[in-house]
C-alpha cells in the first residue's frame, strides 16, 4: 500500500511552523533580556539593539541584492528567502526594543517608524501569499501574470467552439421531418446565461482572495444538473466544457495571487531601500550628537 506522502508533508508543515514560531519567540525574549541586562550595566542599550537592528537590515538588504542578481540556484534562493523571513520576524523584536516600547517624538523618528512598519507589514503579507500558494498549489509553473490574458482568450475560444460543435452535432443527429432535440438549446442557454460572461474576463476576485471556491461550485453544479438530462454525447460535450470552466477558475486564481505578489513588491522593495538610507542617516546623527557610545 502506497503511503500518502503529500498528507505526511501537510502534517509536518504545521509542526515546522510552530517550532519556528517558538524559536522566534525564544530569541526575541532573549534579546529583550540581554538588552535589559546591558542597560543595567550602566550602558546605553539603544546602541546594542540599534546595531542589532542595523545588522539585520544589512542582511535583509543583501537578500534583495542577491535575488536581483539572479545568480542563485532555485534551491539556494528558497533557502535564502526562508532566512530572510526568519530574520525579518526577529527584527520586529529588535525594533520594539530600540524604540523602547514607545512612539516616536520627532518627524525624523516618525519617518523611520513608519518606514519600518510599512516594510514589516508588506513583508508579512508577502510571506502569507507564499504560504497560501504553497498550501493551495493551484498555480502551474508555466503560468505567468503576463500570459494569463492570452490563456483566458484561448479558453474563451475553446468553449465557444464547443458550443458551436454541439449545435452542429445536434443538427446532424436530428432526423428529417422530426423536431430537433432541445439539448443544443439547453447548452446554448447555459452559455448565454453563464459561460459567455464567465469566460469574457477575470471573475470572482473576492472569492479567490479568501480562497473560496463557492462561485465555481455553483457553476459546476449547474453544469452537472444539466448533464443529467442529456444523452451520452451531450454529457461528453458538457464534460469538456466543465474542464474548461475549471481551468478558467485556476487562471482567475493565478491572476489574483500573482498580481498581489507583484503589487506588494512595488511597496516592499522601494520602502526597504528608503529605510536603509534613513537608518544610515540616523546612525550618523546619533553619533554626531551623543558622546560615549559604549
Amino acid at each position: 500500500m502506497t503511503p500518502n506522502v503529500s498528507g505526511g508533508h501537510r502534517a509536518r508543515y504545521p509542526t515546522r511552523q510552530i517550532l519556528q514560531c517558538l524559536l522566534i519567540a525564544a530569541l526575541s525574549g532573549g534579546l529583550f533580556w540581554f538588552v535589559w541586562i546591558y542597560g543595567h550595566g550602566l550602558r546605553d542599550p539603544r546602541y546594542l539593539d540599534g546595531w542589532v537592528l542595523a545588522g539585520g537590515m544589512c542582511a535583509q538588504l543583501y537578500f534583495h541584492i542577491a535575488t536581483r542578481r539572479a545568480s542563485l540556484s532555485p534551491k539556494s534562493a528558497v533557502r535564502l528567502r526562508k532566512i530572510h523571513i526568519f530574520v525579518g520576524y526577529l527584527l520586529i523584536a529588535a525594533f520594539i526594543s530600540h524604540s523602547d516600547f514607545s512612539l516616536p517624538d520627532s518627524y525624523f523618528e516618525w519617518a523611520l517608524w513608519a518606514g519600518f512598519v510599512l516594510v514589516t507589514v508588506s513583508g508579512i503579507f508577502g510571506a502569507y501569499l507564499s504560504w497560501s500558494l504553497k498550501t493551495k498549489r493551484r498555480i502551474d509553473d508555466g503560468v505567468s501574470y503576463d500570459r494569463i490574458p492570452n490563456l483566458r482568450a484561448e479558453l474563451a475560444r475553446d468553449v465557444h467552439a464547443a458550443i458551436v460543435e454541439a449545435h452542429q452535432a445536434s443538427a446532424q443527429i436530428a432526423l428529417p421531418g422530426l423536431p430537433r432535440m432541445p439539448e443544443d438549446a439547453w447548452i446554448a442557454d447555459l452559455y448565454t446565461a453563464q459561460l459567455r460572461d464567465y469566460f469574457n474576463g477575470p471573475r470572482n476576485f473576492a472569492a479567490h482572495l479568501i480562497g473560496s471556491q463557492r462561485p465555481l461550485k455553483q457553476l459546476i453544479d449547474e453544469i452537472d444538473n444539466l448533464s443529467r438530462y442529456l444523452d451520452q454525447h451531450g454529457q461528453e460535450r458538457l464534460a469538456g466544457i466543465k474542464t474548461l470552466v475549471i481551468e478558467k477558475d485556476r487562471l482567475d486564481f493565478a491572476r489574483v495571487y500573482l498580481g498581489l505578489n507583484r503589487a506588494w513588491l512595488f511597496v516592499h522593495v522601494p520602502v526597504t531601500y528608503a529605510l536603509v538610507a534613513l537608518t544610515v542617516l540616523h546612525i550618523l546623527v546619533s553619533y554626531a550628537f551623543t558622546s560615549g557610545a559604549w
